[in-house]
């Protein structure tokens, strides 16, 4: 055999086992950023039933809290809030700007809930209404839920984000569109509370 066709040959061996090697990578990422962006859907799944509680909770509470117009008024905002930004991280999730715009909004409602509770202790027959009750239960249920969806998120972000920055990753990563995913970190001490939503005797 020529030198030549052995270069050839040696080139084409190497070209073809660096083609693989790349396309075994691409479809790494793609697996990877798949996982995080279920994850992120099953955080919208649990937000967007939070968030059609809360009109109910709110219709519940109003019959009795007429006093306590500005508390109501306030979760329905931050309600209304939490949906504008769940909408815009569901059109980019992982987009560090939408991800910060989420977790602002989330911890505005999860404060105004956690607002209307306190108030609500004040009122026994509310506290008794077997609606709120229920209400209550649901809202537990889906915060545990929801702080469930958010481990596995910030788990799945993690994986992928130190695979597409991870050498010899980074190389081809971010030239074939990957980029690192924001986490759902909570940041202020209020947005760590889960809104207490048991009413004691």
């Amino acid at each position: 055999m020529e030198p030549t066709l052995k270069i050839l040959a040696v080139g084409v061996v190497v070209l073809l086992l660096v083609g693989t090697y790349g396309a075994v990578m691409y479809n790494q990422w793609v697996k990877l950023r798949t996982r995080w962006q279920n994850a992120f859907g099953q955080i919208d799944v649990q937000l967007k039933r939070r968030h059609e509680l809360i009109p109910n909770l709110v219709e519940v509470a109003k019959g009795y809290m007429a006093h306590e117009k500005d508390t109501l008024e306030r979760v329905i905002a931050a309600r209304s809030q939490a949906v504008a930004a769940g909408d815009q991280a569901r059109a980019n999730p992982g987009e560090p700007a939408c991800m910060h715009s989420l977790k602002e909004a989330d911890g505005s409602l999860v404060f105004a809930l956690g607002r209307l509770f306190a108030v609500a202790e004040a009122y026994p027959d509310l506290k008794a209404n077997q609606n709120m009750l229920s209400l209550q239960e649901e809202l537990t249920t889906t915060e545990n839920r929801l702080a469930f969806a958010r481990q596995a998120y910030n788990d799945a972000v993690m994986v992928y984000n130190i695979k597409i920055q991870s050498f010899p990753d980074l190389i081809l990563a971010r030239p074939l569109g990957f980029k690192p995913a924001a986490l759902y970190q909570i940041e202020a001490e209020e947005e760590r509370q889960i809104p207490k939503v048991a009413f004691g005797n």
